[in-house]
């Protein structure tokens, strides 16, 4: 006899986290080996444009782990789209993770009204695509290999 419950619980998470991460290490010889490692745990990786009053004109935020650079936000105010910006921020972090942080590929996702395009023009490949999440809108997941 279980009782469910569908509270938020920061603790029972953590624990979640944890016993899963301990299931996985066992269970996959790739992860096990990557516990010893410096790639083991997510290393923030963030790279800001500011204009020239210091305010933000852009930035993209990720993180890396396991060799990758995992981009989570890539952003340029409208005044600064068009002159190459978001291209400056996404080299500047791919360098970074290659050169600093020894990675071999790049993750992202975006929406089909985002940013598809622009990732493809730059080398990514569509690598998942999912209709209608959220509703009325089409996810992409795309990837690059680092030289």
């Amino acid at each position: 006899m279980f009782r469910i419950e569908t509270e938020v619980d920061k603790e029972r998470s953590m624990a979640l986290r944890s016993r899963l991460r301990e299931t996985n290490t066992a269970a996959s010889p790739v992860l096990s080996s990557l516990r010893d490692t410096g790639h083991a745990s997510q290393v923030p990786l963030q790279v800001w444009a500011l204009d020239a009053d210091g305010s933000l004109a852009g930035g993209l935020v990720g993180h890396t782990w396991a060799r990758w650079l995992h981009v989570t936000y890539l952003w340029v105010d409208d005044r600064h789209r068009g002159a190459g910006l978001g291209t400056r921020l996404l080299a500047q972090a791919e360098q970074t993770a290659r050169e600093d942080r020894d990675c071999t590929a790049v993750r992202l996702e975006t929406w089909d009204f985002q940013a598809p395009d622009f990732y493809r023009g730059r080398g990514y490949e569509v690598v998942c695509v999912i209709p209608d999440y959220p509703p009325g809108i089409t996810e992409y997941t795309l990837t690059k290999k680092l030289a």
